[in-house]
């Protein structure tokens, strides 16, 4: 992927990165808060070794003492030497427990030792740390010492412990910075995680990705949609209206070269606004002064009457068993030449009327008698129906949801019309966010003394859309 795929993601997911970046910190510092605070006390011990007064002996009795300096480190932590510090201070430990307590460190080349103890209590810490160090210098003193020859090897404490002022743990701002980088790198593995799994249709980069076919427009989610699915009608001056009017342009570009005019409206699974693109459609085509109708071809569960308001008891169905003549199912809609033919009876046997002869020949009628002829057909996955259909029409527009619709059923039902030879003229891409990294929008006008910014549309092709719809024209 590219950087901006990386930063895409980045924005997609960036509530999920500041949620987990704010436990992260909510964490550390609740840990902070419970964590009882230590304190560490530290002294130093020199060793020295007697020598003679030559370089030779010198040399011998620093490397000699440099040797031994790292054994008596290790001694610290020994029973041999702790025993005696819990005996002293009345300490309530065992001899293991108060080594996990205490570090002894040698600094390179130096016969230095550096004892530490860690306490809960300040002053408990300095006392064990001095108390160490007093214990270390007799027990080297008593080992190194053999019969009656003293002992070569003398240590002396250089530095006492004092009380340690602050404690060292817990360091609430480290915690702090560690837990916020912990939930920053948690959340970014989430974002990214989600993005991977995801296989939802987000953006038009997805379809792209998916199918070479234009995306013709595409309409912003709405959450009146349902309770004013006409939006081209009932608020014309809407972005929503405009992002119609918009597909109805491009649908134009389709059609310069003046090949067939029918198109199938379908999508690859149901409830993706297909019947209401179908509707706002026509109604724009209308506005423009062409003569359109609008099928309802959805013999299974047919909506485009409720939506346009006319009675649906006699419609195709009723058509193409010869039950009705064209004049009694046809019914004209509003004052233009807009013209709706519902679905009428639902059927036993939908596929095979709509790839019946009959269909083919009310497809060619149609054709001849208005401008533009739109099906509104069912989903392609569940049945056959549109792929049916879109072979005797001109071809299908694929109506799919973003944030929906699975790129799997996207791309099988793409699949599905290759497999008949029906011909794809594009997408429309439906419930749109109007904000954030997958909003696809324009700058719409308004139609006062300011612009209309609180429901930005999109739909408007990007030129290399257009550049694509105008090559599809040329090849009609």
């Amino acid at each position: 992927m590219e950087l901006r795929e990386y930063i895409r993601i980045l924005r997609t997911g960036w509530i999920l990165i500041v949620v987990m970046a704010l436990v992260g910190v909510a964490a550390a510092a609740a840990f902070s808060i419970l964590s009882k605070p230590q304190f560490k006390a530290s002294a130093q011990v020199f060793v020295s070794t007697q020598s003679g007064g030559t370089v030779t002996d010198l040399v011998q009795g620093s490397t000699f003492t440099q040797q031994r300096v790292k054994t008596y480190a290790g001694l610290v932590t020994t029973p041999i030497v702790l025993l005696p510090v819990i005996s002293n201070l009345h300490l309530s430990l065992t001899a293991d427990e108060l080594s996990k307590t205490v570090t002894a460190s040698a600094p390179l080349d130096t016969t230095l030792i550096d004892i530490s103890a860690t306490s809960p209590d300040p002053v408990k810490a300095a006392d064990i740390a001095n108390g160490i160090s007093e214990s270390l210098t007799n027990v080297v003193q008593n080992i190194e010492s053999t019969g009656s020859q003293a002992s070569q090897v003398k240590l002396t404490r250089v530095k006492q412990a004092d009380v340690p002022p602050n404690p060292v743990t817990p360091n609430v701002p480290i915690n702090v910075l560690i837990g916020l980088a912990a939930g920053l790198v948690l959340g970014i593995g989430a974002a990214l995680l989600r993005h991977t799994l995801d296989n939802r249709v987000r953006s038009e980069r997805d379809v792209e990705a998916i199918s070479p076919a234009p995306i013709l427009g595409g309409i912003t989610f709405d959450a009146k949609a349902p309770k004013r699915p006409l939006i081209v009608h009932d608020d014309p001056r809407s972005p929503r209206a405009e992002a119609f009017r918009t597909l109805r342009t491009n649908l134009q570009f389709i059609d310069a070269g003046g090949g067939s005019r029918s198109f199938v409206i379908t999508s690859a699974v149901e409830s993706e606004g297909k019947s209401s693109t179908a509707s706002n459609l026509a109604i724009a085509l209308d506005s423009a002064g062409h003569k359109v109708i609008v099928v309802d071809a959805d013999l299974r569960r047919p909506k485009l009457a409720q939506y346009m308001g006319i009675e649906g008891a006699i419609g195709l169905t009723d058509l193409l068993i010869g039950r009705a003549d064209m004049e009694d199912a046809v019914q004209q809609w509003g004052r233009g030449n807009l013209h709706v033919l519902p679905a009428g009876s639902v059927p036993p046997n939908p596929s095979e009327l709509l790839g019946s002869a009959a269909m083919h020949a009310l497809v060619q009628r149609l054709e001849n008698e208005f401008d533009y002829v739109l099906f509104d057909a069912p989903p392609v996955l569940p049945v056959t129906d549109a792929a049916v259909l879109s072979k005797a029409a001109g071809g299908a527009i694929m109506v799919t949801a973003a944030g929906r619709t699975h790129r799997s059923q996207l791309s099988a039902a793409v699949t599905a019309l290759e497999n008949v030879g029906s011909r794809l003229y594009g997408f429309v891409l439906t419930m749109l966010p109007v904000q954030g990294p997958h909003a696809y929008g324009y700058q719409t006008y308004g139609y006062g003394p300011v612009y209309a910014q609180d429901d930005v549309t999109i739909g408007k092709s990007s030129r290399t859309d257009r550049r694509r719809i105008r090559g599809l024209a040329g090849k009609s």
